[in-house]
């Protein structure tokens, strides 16, 4: 057994899990997984730059994981950053501010690496399931871009492409500042274009449609798992493995693209970071979903974070 830490910063949220990993069962039991919205990617899309606010924000978060890496002795420790600080000029000052405080350099991993991660934390634990046919499409929904990940029990085909729900939300939704409330339906076929010509670019070196089961990460996807089981609260012992329909991801987009903020905010399993965010998020699994013909999506809370770990391990 080693123990690790994994760390995954994204454009909207960075996470942390603290695991115990037998490399020789194939088995990660996680001692503590939690996650901080810090919206790194505010602003990256227009600016080009990691906004002040942002990354106090994120160092924030970096403090309160190391004390909790230190209270469980974890050997070793892997932070892996994703869309936002691959975009941003002044991505060095993010990395010094992470060094100061967790004492490792933030590795800021392409999206081909990013695809690896997520396919290997999703699918590890499917080996053996004969309900499920492979190959797999893994596609993982983050806030700056979406990886599309296509394998059996090692990666075919990956991609990764710029549309994901925070930078579809400020590229299309934000107006003076505000996010509308609700969007147009010319806001919403502009989010729809750019989904579609994102799924055009990742046909080119992904084979989408040969794939039998589609299975999504991330909070978009957890999220309108949630909503479909109508959870009193988030529970992610009933949103992994649950699997989830194109008609009812097809109904709650719907729903969230014509709902108010207050609307999306009484949702009892909706974390308050994501309110604004869900109805870009779902429209880019329904599009997904439409484009290779998936009648489910088999959502999973073990993503590129259970894959960094295993890297460590």
């Amino acid at each position: 057994m080693t123990r690790v830490a994994a760390v995954d910063c994204g454009t909207n949220s960075i996470r942390l899990l603290v695991a115990d990993a037998d490399p020789e069962t194939g088995e990660l039991t996680e001692l503590d997984r939690r996650m901080t919205i810090v919206r790194l990617g505010q602003g990256v899309d227009r600016t080009g730059r990691l906004a002040p606010e942002a990354l106090e924000r994120t160092f924030a978060a970096c403090r309160e994981y190391a004390a909790v890496i230190k209270q469980y002795g974890a050997e070793r420790l892997r932070f892996v950053a994703t869309s936002a600080s691959r975009d941003a000029e002044n991505r060095d000052d993010f990395v010094r501010g992470v060094l100061d405080i967790l004492g490792v350099e933030p590795e800021v991993i392409t999206g081909d690496q990013e695809a690896e991660f997520s396919f290997t934390g999703a699918t590890k634990e499917l080996t053996g399931r004969t309900d499920l046919t492979r190959p797999y499409l893994v596609v993982d929904i983050g806030g700056g871009s979406t990886e599309f990940v296509v394998g059996d029990d090692h990666v075919r085909a990956a991609r990764s492409v710029d549309v994901g729900c925070v930078r579809m939300t400020e590229r299309h939704l934000v107006h003076e500042g505000r996010v509308s409330d609700p969007p147009t339906e010319e806001q919403i076929a502009a989010i729809r274009a750019d989904i579609e010509a994102a799924l055009d670019l990742a046909e080119q070196t992904v084979p989408l449609r040969e794939a039998h089961t589609l299975v999504g990460l991330a909070g978009s996807v957890t999220t309108v798992s949630a909503i479909a089981q109508e959870l009193p609260e988030y529970d992610s012992t009933r949103i992994h493995h649950s699997r989830i329909s194109q008609d009812r991801v097809r109904e709650i987009t719907e729903w969230l693209l014509r709902s108010t903020h207050a609307e999306r905010a009484a949702v009892p399993s909706m974390h308050p970071g994501r309110v604004d965010v869900i109805g870009a998020g779902a429209l880019v699994l329904l599009a997904i979903m439409e484009r290779i013909g998936a009648e489910e999506v088999v959502v999973s809370e073990h993503d590129i974070l259970d894959g960094i770990a295993w890297s460590v391990a």
